[in-house]
């Protein structure tokens, strides 16, 4: 019992989540490998906020059976938001599978290995911090989520919502920038509902000050906000800490308000009119993401139109855009009807997209003769790669080493996914004073 692999799919907490557990496996002398035959312990993390993704959660779980019978000592164990309170349906589907986790509870497959090593795990596992993160790194903050939009199965899965205090959050930054980290992405389905739960109930901007303070960190970032808890406190500590990046992802879902009634979002559209106003008086800069959802049980074509306006007005940096999906256990699963036909869900999608690869390229194209720092995060095709603070993709060519560097690019050309430019040494420390 001396290796793993952990497979994992989904949103970056359930990335959080995977790198913890690999933190925790490993302080257990329990090692990582690079294929699912090769490991003592298999472990799928798993996500069904979309029917693709659980289809991919149950193709790879059924490659599981066969190596399972294979080696009938090894572990198989199945986390993440596929699991529920109660595992019986799929311990009755999945008969192979010996532990089912909900997410960041780890503890019954620690046991099962601990068992197996012949130690007493407690003993054996202390801060979950990842022992070999990358140049950039999650940090969860908040577990959970308090809102009941009625398209989501998150609060059923993941729980109410649950702070880490700052202290804590400070010391695991703290070790992550002792281990080479530089930018950090402090994670939450409601990040911005930060600190609301805790005794003395701190939030997102004193969180901010506080990790600003770490010597090695250079960037912080966070998602993902919720409209209702963007408070302007929060808003201006983005603008004002120096660390903290001019880039909010703000999903508004939709831009009608009888979908977002529907929804249970709690705001309209007004509301994020207005909001996103006041983000970008604070931050003329400021890079803005959302998430949209098209044929949502009942919208009709006027009601789409909507969105489709909104998203043509408010020129957002970029717009994630999905088809609805019945998800089981969701208020909209038992009570609505999803009536919109599919391939009027995917035409829809497709409007969405083509209408923000035109901004994208539109909001891409005014970065060209720029220059933008950019923290370098690797190589791709003989190429750099890495992210300005505002979260675009630049790549450049250049024969020195620049993982986990600052550097300064001129932008030569755009696309609506990413830009392209070179190395401009001589400029970095006229772009730091101002001077470019």
């Amino acid at each position: 019992m001396n290796s793993y692999y952990l497979w994992t799919i989904g949103c970056q907490m359930n990335a959080a989540d995977s790198d913890r557990l690999g933190a925790a496996l490993e302080q257990m002398g329990v090692q990582p490998v690079d294929k699912p035959a090769d490991a003592d312990v298999i472990v799928l993390n798993s996500c069904v906020v979309r029917q693709g993704a659980e289809d991919k959660v149950v193709s790879n779980l059924a490659w599981m059976a066969p190596l399972k019978k294979e080696q009938p000592q090894r572990i198989v164990a199945l986390m993440g938001c596929m699991v529920g309170p109660k595992s019986d349906d799929l311990a009755r589907r999945f008969p192979y599978v010996d532990v089912f986790m909900r997410p960041q509870q780890f503890e019954p497959l620690l046991e099962m290995v601990g068992e197996r090593l012949g130690v007493d795990w407690e003993g054996c596992v202390g801060p979950l911090t990842p022992n070999r993160p990358d140049v950039t790194c999650n940090v969860p903050i908040i577990h959970g989520c308090d809102l009941m939009c009625t398209f989501c199965i998150i609060p059923y899965r993941r729980g109410r919502q649950v702070s880490r205090p700052i202290p804590e959050v400070a010391l695991e930054v703290e070790t992550l920038a002792s281990r080479g980290v530089k930018e950090v992405t402090l994670l939450g389905q409601t990040v911005d509902a930060y600190g609301h739960d805790l005794p003395d109930q701190p939030n997102l901007a004193q969180l901010f000050a506080r990790l600003n303070e770490i010597n090695g960190i250079e960037r912080i970032r966070f998602l993902t906000s919720h409209p209702r808890f963007m408070t302007q406190e929060i808003i201006q500590a983005v603008a004002d800490v120096p660390k903290v990046c001019e880039h909010i992802n703000l999903p508004v879902q939709a831009g009608d308000d009888g979908i977002l009634d529907e929804m249970h979002r709690r705001y309209n559209r007004a509301d994020y009119v207005d909001l996103v106003g006041r983000i970008r008086e604070a931050m003329p800069g400021v890079a803005l993401n959302t998430d949209i959802i098209v044929g949502f049980p009942g919208e009709t074509e006027e009601q789409f139109q909507q969105t489709l306006d909104l998203v043509a007005e408010l020129k957002l940096d970029k717009v994630h855009c999905a088809a609805y999906s019945t998800r089981p256990g969701t208020i909209a699963s038992r009570t609505m009807d999803d009536a919109v036909p599919e391939e009027e869900k995917t035409s829809r999608r497709q409007r969405v997209d083509r209408l923000q690869k035109e901004v994208q390229t539109e909001i891409n194209a005014r970065l060209v003769g720029q220059y933008l720092e950019i923290l370098v995060e690797g190589r791709q095709r003989g190429k750099w790669q890495g992210r300005t603070r505002s979260h675009k993709l630049v790549f450049f060519e250049d024969e020195a080493y620049h993982q986990g560097e600052l550097v300064i690019v001129k932008i030569e050309r755009s696309s609506p996914w990413s830009l392209q430019g070179s190395l401009a040494v001589e400029a970095k420390i006229q772009v730091l004073r101002g001077d470019v």
